[in-house]
């Protein structure tokens, strides 16, 4: 969790009121004092040019969204490089215009800010829209993978993607978040000072580049991130050619450690998209996701294989649930459940307990009080200036009431032409208790920076999944979870937009406005590029790239809903509650130990993923997390100011050839050359 300071970032923070001796020092509080008289109105907030590039950078957010989600299904925080490519754009355009004698606005952190707003609002619902897993676990692919024959998975619970229903199930659950917790936004952020570390820091770094100073990084920054992005398109580019026909070409495939551990999957793959996500990612989440991999292709997959024909028949496909691979699926979804579960407890009790003593609200609540010195306190006057500022544009209670319960009738009537087993009464009773777990998420992101949206949609899938049973009980569930991430997820992320809103000066009507517009755009755009995936590559094959892990996992979880764990392979169960237990235990000790211990305990959450996917991206992540490590104790400010820039080049470069690849392979045009490695021959 961050520290908050109630500043207005690297460029905002101005001097307590000082002497008349102090004046001097005091100069460029003044100047930021009568700032705060410039700043638009909130529809002058929200430009033409700010929604063209919204729509620009939303796009290729989807798009590396979407080949994250489809591979690996970890998804770093990109809310950074949205205000960095935003910023960039915009002063490209009014640079541009001004050279050809064009009268231009000035662009303002305000419309900056809009403009991050808009992009993490559209490209949030490629990650809460399920189009990687709950929505793809309907799909027949995903039916067929687990096992026609396999008790519980029935063909009526199959519904493929199509594009129009897609958009509208988008359309349809997607705004309920935003409408929901409207009337807490003073609450939150003024009340409780809640901290939305994601939110204030993206409100520092937008403060910075409108200051003189800031201005000069924030060119530094984008020309570091144009240079990877360039190098890491060329380099995607030139895989491309080697990646031959198939799964088996390429550098893909490069038994870089040996072909030993490489059938172990342990090899480095030259993948820019997870080098990137290991320089953004804490350095603890990348050795949690490698010791998870060590653990499961290093131990434990090796040590069941050798029971082949002891626990589980010896001749099944590689992909039989009652085999090896059961194990993988499972023991994955035992350590998620620890690990969701118990922050979701976690957090309920520390919002139950903050709320209960409302007497010492400001004592208790984990933010640093302010200390009114003339070094580092905040001026109260741009104090409550800001406080004006947030609170000049009110959105009426009444308009946010209204708009839920229109939208929950709108809904309640069309989900259930969407899915006929998820019941009108039970989508009700979902919109019912929703705002109320939407509060809960809202608050505990403001703490810890961690949404637990997709814990809050399985809970949603379990629950559901049982009380429809059998007949239609794992397309009801999957429904539901969707219903339930989509507002907790938008409730979230609309009070770490007020949050950076408030600390950019920054009318809360166009953070909601601008939340609403992209939240539009992302019910479009967000369908559109998982169809381009969807039409180009062979999405869910777990012998392809686009293994879409998440989706055979939340499938079978419906199915635990309704069947239980009769169907487990031999020991499953008994490994798979030693890995619940063991999730649980291992974040009771975190929180129990000293920092200085606690930051070397891994994470559970991402210590699972590579259970189920394999080690490869792993040891991407990990070479990504060196390069950290080593900048760090080299020069630690360049390391501080470019690392995220650099990062987000690699990621951006090898999104946006994503593109081109899927085109041509639209086209059944094949890369020319498949580069193999295997044994020598023995003679």
């Amino acid at each position: 969790m961050g520290t908050e300071y109630a500043t207005g970032g690297g460029g905002e923070i101005s001097e307590p009121l000082l002497s008349e001796q102090q004046s001097m020092k005091n100069n460029n509080s003044n100047t930021e004092i009568d700032d705060f008289d410039a700043i638009p109105e909130w529809k002058d907030q929200i430009t033409i040019r700010g929604l063209v590039v919204s729509a620009l950078l939303g796009t290729l957010f989807c798009i590396i969204t979407h080949k994250l989600n489809l591979t690996v299904g970890i998804i770093p925080s990109l809310n950074v490089a949205a205000g960095l490519l935003g910023f960039f754009f915009v002063k490209s355009w009014t640079g541009v215009m001004s050279k050809l004698g064009f009268s231009v606005r000035p662009f303002t952190r305000q419309e900056n800010t809009v403009i991050q707003t808009c992009v993490v609002a559209c490209y949030g619902l490629a990650f809460s829209g399920g189009f990687g897993s709950y929505l793809l676990s309907m799909d027949e692919k995903t039916y067929k993978l687990i096992g026609e024959d396999y008790p519980g998975n029935r063909a009526e619970d199959v519904k493929n993607p199509g594009l129009l229903w897609m958009i509208g199930f988008i359309f349809v659950v997607s705004f309920l978040g935003l409408f929901s917790l409207v009337p807490l936004r003073k609450v939150m952020v003024m009340d409780y000072k809640l901290t939305y570390p994601s939110g204030t820091a993206t409100a520092m770094l937008i403060n910075s580049f409108h200051t003189n100073t800031g201005a000069e990084l924030a060119k530094k920054q984008v020309s570091y991130l144009g240079k990877y992005l360039s190098i890491s398109l060329v380099w995607s580019c030139f895989k491309w050619f080697f990646s031959g026909i198939g799964d088996v070409c390429g550098f893909d495939n490069f038994p870089s450690l040996g072909l030993t551990l490489f059938k172990n999957t342990f090899y480095f793959d030259f993948s820019p998209t997870y080098v990137g996500c290991g320089l953004i990612c804490p350095h603890i989440v990348n050795c949690s996701v490698l010791f998870g991999a060590i653990l499961s292709w290093g131990f434990l997959w090796p040590f069941i294989s050798q029971r082949a024909g002891i626990w589980y028949p010896a001749d099944l496909d590689s992909n039989d649930f009652k085999g090896l691979y059961g194990y993988k699926v499972f023991i994955a979804i035992s350590l998620i459940l620890g690990d969701g579960l118990y922050n979701l407890v976690k957090i309920i009790g520390v919002t139950v307990k903050e709320l209960c003593n409302s007497s010492s609200k400001q004592k208790s609540l984990p933010v640093v009080t302010e200390i009114l010195d003339a070094e580092t306190s905040k001026s109260l006057v741009e104090q409550k200036k800001r406080d004006q500022i947030f609170l000049k544009d009110r959105i009426p209670n009444w308009f946010a009431a209204s708009g839920y319960v229109c939208l929950v009738a709108i809904s309640t009537a069309i989900m259930p032409m969407l899915f006929p087993p998820l019941k009108w009464y039970l989508v009700l009773c979902a919109y019912i208790i929703a705002p109320a777990l939407a509060f809960c998420n809202s608050y505990g992101t403001g703490l810890t920076d961690w949404s637990l949206a997709s814990t809050y949609g399985k809970i949603g899938l379990f629950i559901i999944a049982s009380l429809v049973g059998s007949n239609g009980g794992v397309l009801a569930g999957l429904a539901a979870c969707g219903v339930m991430m989509s507002i907790v997820s938008t409730a979230a992320d609309l009070m770490q937009d007020f949050k950076t809103g408030y600390l950019t000066l920054s009318s809360a009507k166009s953070m909601f406005v601008s939340q609403l517009v992209g939240t539009a755009m992302g019910c479009i755009i967000a369908p559109l590029t998982f169809w381009l995936f969807w039409s180009a590559f062979d999405i869910g094959s777990p012998d392809s790239p686009y293994k879409a892990p998440y989706a055979v996992i939340y499938r079978e979880m419906a199915i635990l809903g309704i069947e239980g764990f009769s169907e487990l392979p031999k020991h499953c169960l008994a490994i798979c509650c030693g890995f619940f237990v063991a999730a649980v235990a291992i974040n009771l000790l975190r929180d129990v130990t000293p920092k200085k211990v606690s930051q070397y305990i891994p994470i559970p959450m991402a210590m699972a993923v590579p259970f189920y996917i394999g080690a490869y991206f792993a040891i991407d992540m990990f070479v990504g997390t060196v390069i950290l490590f080593v900048w760090e104790k080299v020069n630690r400010k360049d390391a501080e100011d470019y690392a995220g820039a650099v990062a987000s080049g690699l990621i951006c470069g090898d999104g946006i050839w994503t593109i081109p690849s899927a085109i041509l392979s639209i086209f059944k045009v094949n890369p020319p050359i498949c580069m193999y490695f295997g044994p020598a021959a023995s003679s």
